[in-house]
């Protein structure tokens, strides 16, 4: 047994090396850290991309060409935008205005549902949940009314919502940069699934705490002051109307993006800092390190097949393979694993939709479920992993199911 080891890692050392550099990053990426390290998942990502190169899998030449850089600059442009409209006070405006008018605890639920996922369609989901989660919280704690569900509800539609469109959250950012398919087309095939993702989500969350519901009573939901930027509102919104207008029309999604978040940077009164500030500079990292990584095991392991390179089957298979790997490395890392094994468009808006819907499975599957947990945990409501998945878990599986349908 130890000479067949030793055989085989004298025989292709340059494959073992990239399946233990792999292994170690996907390991360290799904667990979220090392113990006894202070490093995040970006720094892992990172060094498993250097690594890639040190160790001789990938030349430095070959590591760059890896890093997908439309999915970067398109990540970057979406994050400009939406730090703008974020700093002018878009998103608790919106918040504010449908909370306001809503006078029914069912229809107070609905109206979260329905901002939390029309803007996580075509915005990034994680910021559209870092936002409306602490005016949400506050609302329902003055309104004296069970938070729970109305607090959930909102990862719950906005990971459902983001499915729309490729601009809704990384993964799908990926996979429009990788299938090449056309704004348009992606949307026009899973908006539908968006749609019945959202109609789900108001029904499960109603009959879980149907209790809360049936306790009706007319509500004076009242938020609180809301501070907006007028001159700066009035320009990101000008940009953003421009920029989905580019992506109806057509234009490359990046170069749209890039452009949209440059013209927001130069400002009379906002510092250029600030905006800085709003964006997510270590998951770029991620995505660029993992990028390398990916190409390095595809290329060194995958590469030794001879384009045999086994497909998934059904779409049902895909979807089911796709949904288990986003819980247990999470969604990014899951679609750039999935890479070499995807043959068409099709089976691609398959992948986009499966890892974005199993985020909803468990309370760890995305990450705006953990940015919604913890601002509420700051509030001194606690979102146990039950409470969540009672919920969580089923909605993941039947809007996988109809997405399955309606694909």
């Amino acid at each position: 047994m130890m000479e067949t080891l030793q055989s085989l890692i004298r025989d292709h050392p340059s494959e073992i090396m990239a399946i233990a550099i792999f292994v170690l990053t996907y390991l360290a990426v799904a667990i979220g850290r090392v113990p006894g390290l202070h490093i995040d998942r970006a720094g892992m990502a990172f060094l498993g991309a250097a690594l890639m190169v040190a160790a001789g899998v990938l030349p430095l030449d070959a590591a760059y060409r890896a890093i997908d850089w439309d999915t970067i600059a398109l990540l970057l442009g979406m994050m400009l935008v939406v730090a703008n409209l974020r700093l002018a006070g878009f998103f608790r405006l919106i918040t504010a205005w449908a909370v306001r008018r809503a006078h029914h605890p069912l229809l107070l639920l609905g109206a979260i549902i329905l901002v939390a996922g029309v803007l996580s369609a075509f915005l990034v989901n994680d910021t559209v949940c870092l936002v409306m989660a602490p005016l949400v919280v506050e609302v329902v704690l003055h309104l004296r009314r069970n938070p729970v569900p109305y607090v959930i509800a909102i990862p719950l539609a906005s990971n459902a919502g983001s499915v729309a469109t490729i601009t809704g959250n990384p993964q799908n950012m990926i996979v429009g940069s990788l299938s090449q398919i056309p704004y348009l087309h992606f949307a026009a095939a899973l908006a539908p699934v968006a749609v019945a993702g959202l109609v789900l989500t108001l029904v499960l969350v109603a009959l879980v705490w149907w209790r809360e519901f049936l306790r009706g009573g007319r509500l004076s939901a009242e938020p609180p002051p809301t501070y907006v930027h007028r001159a700066l509102l009035i320009k990101a919104l000008l940009v953003l109307a421009g920029l989905v207008a580019a992506f109806a029309a057509g234009v490359r999604p990046s170069l749209a993006a890039l452009v949209a978040g440059a013209v927001l940077l130069p400002s009379r009164r906002v510092k250029v800092g600030k905006m800085y500030r709003e964006v997510d500079w270590p998951l770029l990292l991620m995505f660029a390190g993992l990028f390398v990584v990916v190409t390095g095991l595809e290329r060194s392991v995958l590469g030794s097949l001879d384009g045999a390179v086994p497909r998934l089957g059904t779409a049902p298979v895909l979807a089911g393979v796709t949904a288990v790997l986003s819980n247990l490395v999470s969604n990014v890392p899951a679609v750039l694993l999935l890479k070499p094994f995807v043959a068409s468009s099709q089976d691609w808006l398959v992948v986009a939709m499966a890892a974005t819907l199993a985020g909803n499975f468990t309370i760890l599957g995305s990450v705006a479920n953990l940015i919604v947990v913890q601002a509420a945990r700051a509030r001194g409501i606690e979102i146990g992993f039950w409470t969540y998945f009672k919920v969580g878990a089923p909605l993941s599986v039947l809007s996988i199911l109809v997405g399955l349908a309606l694909l």
